[in-house]
């Protein structure tokens, strides 16, 4: 029979939590036509060999084994793509999502519902698992994303969630792949188009394997907000691939000034600062811009000379065009900004094309 539900959860080492968590499934959903889908980013510590073990004795058990690409929000699209059922939930394997709240969230779809979110925000539910820390930067979080991009829901930022799979269809062109927090990226893009309901619950202790979040998680928060904002005219990743060059830009003067104090001329200072910076931004670019798709070995070194060349035309666009708009305008600082922008655009658009070759 084809399910009515499907769970999708995403794994990176959570081999430990597999066990446990889909006996939870099976005592929850008992009686209910379900099946999950367990999306894992190449674990290290064989969640996928684990999954498929299981699957062959529980057919309703699914392992889709990403290699290649990382992330959570990427993980849970191709999970709801690939789903079966009619409604689709989400939620993590670290056992901190509290199960026995999935068929009420589908009595809920039932009634009228779109999407229902499990929150810890509003009256009645809690986040005692989170760390003080952690538990504070969610509601800054929170709180960010209801005054910018205007979403009404108490926890934009929950990973517990369920709504329809013909509503997953319509908005995946246009949900990020990159970063963690798919609901805020769902709530945003529907604009409230979608009937939403809440539901309380405790949000658990984790209690194996490790955290996903790390300090890259704040980049792709505010990258996706930026995003969002702004229409999708500035991407999340431009919006790191700038930051980046901006750091850059702080090596290259650090460099410069650096080079001039042993008594270079400024022509060979100049040139070695140039270096530096590209090297530097191509580094920090390919573990954070770009960590889904990462270069290593031989990959990585022809990578480097591609971005040495694209980066090289790229300053040659940059003087031509900041020549250009002195000459129209007279005034430096707008025609230095206009250059840096064209530059920055164009190195952009080439290594995403010629380096780490992303079509998103």
């Amino acid at each position: 029979m084809a399910p009515d539900l499907t769970v999708v959860i995403p794994t990176f080492n959570e081999r430990g939590n597999l066990q446990p968590l889909i006996a939870r499934l099976h005592r929850v959903l008992a009686g209910l036509a379900w099946e999950a889908i367990f999306v894992d980013d190449n674990s290290p510590d064989g969640t996928a060999d684990a999954l498929r073990a299981i699957g062959r004795l529980d057919p309703r058990i699914r392992c889709l084994r990403r290699v290649g690409r990382r992330g959570l929000a990427g993980a849970c699209i191709e999970g709801m793509l690939a789903a079966q059922a009619p409604v689709v939930a989400v939620m993590d394997a670290d056992l901190q999502h509290d199960e026995s709240l999935l068929p009420r969230m589908l009595e809920a779809m039932s009634q009228g519902a779109e999407l229902v979110v499990a929150t810890r925000y509003a009256p009645g539910g809690d986040a005692d698992g989170f760390s003080g820390w952690r538990g504070l930067g969610s509601r800054l979080a929170t709180r960010l994303a209801q005054r910018v991009l205007k979403v009404t829901s108490s926890d934009p930022m929950s990973g517990f969630f369920m709504l329809r799979r013909d509503s997953v269809e319509q908005l995946a062109p246009k949900l990020s792949t990159q970063g963690f927090k798919i609901l805020l990226d769902i709530l945003a893009t529907s604009r409230g188009r979608l009937k939403v309901t809440e539901l309380t619950y405790s949000f658990g202790v984790r209690q194996s394997g490790d955290s996903k979040l790390d300090n890259r998680v704040l980049m792709d928060f505010l990258g996706l907000i930026v995003a969002k904002a702004t229409g999708g005219l500035v991407s999340l990743r431009f919006l790191s691939f700038a930051t980046v060059g901006a750091a850059g830009l702080v090596v290259h003067l650090a460099t410069l000034r650096v080079g001039l104090a042993f008594d270079l001329r400024f022509l060979v200072a100049q040139a070695i600062a140039t270096v530096a910076a590209m090297t530097f931004n191509y580094v920090l670019n390919n573990v954070l811009t770009y960590r889904d798709r990462r270069l290593s070995g031989w990959a990585f070194l022809r990578g480097l000379l591609a971005f040495y060349l694209i980066c090289g035309l790229g300053a040659a666009a940059n003087v031509g065009v900041a020549d250009w708009a002195f000459y129209q305008t007279e005034r430096w600082w707008l025609a230095g900004i206009a250059g840096a922008c064209i530059g920055a655009v164009w190195n952009y658009a080439m290594s995403r094309a010629l380096v780490w070759k992303d079509a998103a």
